[in-house]
């Protein structure tokens, strides 16, 4: 049975901050768009600032700020040292010369997968279900937006909010090509950065317990594949199995072919 992701409502997140004055029309705003209060005590605050959107766990030993940042960092350093299409990602949805699928990311998170794609060329569809992650990773786009180098990337990416299974199974409009999936289970990789991401979203996020509901409803929806992301050593996602699977030192692409994509 799918497990929605917890209700902000019942968390102790609880506060929104403003990183200074010029800040705070637009920390009320927020705070009003997710329920959260301005003030009072909370495990977790929202702060808006000068750098950006920031989630901060609060407590002793709390690790330092999560935001999403497509300018700088590990993702500055992938879009100019990855690889381009030669990375295993960039395989396992289908790039090829002169295929560049539409994508649909119906696991959005913070968007590092959709980013690398769109930066190949691929217009990508993000689908995020959990407010918080969302409002995280929109901030990351907006900012990411103002810079002219990587603009023209963040234009492929379009972010919707809310349950993917539900827009998949309503989906109106012409199908995805691929459907990429990264459910977040129990079975991590076991980086630094991984286990202070988990650390700090898991109370929001939970585990996706409807991850066979998701993988049925994107096969019954993509056009000519839908690949999911999963840790080398984990089970596939339970369901039908995949056609075959492109496997990395520590993360593995189960890959489900519908039709071969070919060059326009």
């Amino acid at each position: 049975m799918k497990n929605p992701p917890v209700a902000l409502a019942s968390l102790p997140v609880g506060r929104v901050e403003a990183a200074g004055p010029a800040f705070a029309e637009a920390a009320a705003a927020l705070a009003a768009s997710l329920g959260l209060a301005l003030t009072g005590e909370a495990d977790y605050v929202l702060r808006l600032g000068p750098a950006g959107l920031a989630l901060q766990e609060l407590g002793p030993q709390a690790p330092g700020p999560l935001l999403v940042d497509f300018l700088h960092g590990a993702q500055a350093h992938r879009r100019l040292q990855g690889g381009g299409s030669g990375q295993m990602i960039a395989k396992a949805v289908g790039i090829q010369s002169g295929v560049r699928p539409v994508i649909l990311d119906a696991t959005a998170g913070l968007g590092r997968d959709a980013f690398v794609l769109a930066q190949l060329g691929c217009p990508v569809t993000l689908i995020e279900r959990q407010p918080l992650v969302a409002a995280l990773l929109r901030d990351g786009l907006a900012r990411a937006a103002d810079d002219p180098e990587v603009a023209p990337i963040v234009a492929r990416m379009q972010l919707r909010q809310g349950d993917a299974i539900a827009q998949i199974t309503g989906w109106t409009e012409a199908p995805p090509q691929v459907i990429y999936l990264d459910p977040m289970f129990p079975h991590r990789e076991k980086s630094s950065l991984v286990k202070k991401e988990m650390s700090m979203l898991r109370p929001l996020v939970g585990d996706d317990d409807d991850a066979p509901a998701l993988l049925a409803a994107a096969l019954a929806l993509a056009s000519h594949r839908v690949v999911v992301k999963r840790p080398r050593k984990a089970p596939v996602v339970a369901g039908r199995p995949p056609g075959y699977a492109l496997e990395g030192k520590s993360s593995r692409f189960d890959i489900y072919p519908l039709r071969s994509l070919k060059p326009a």
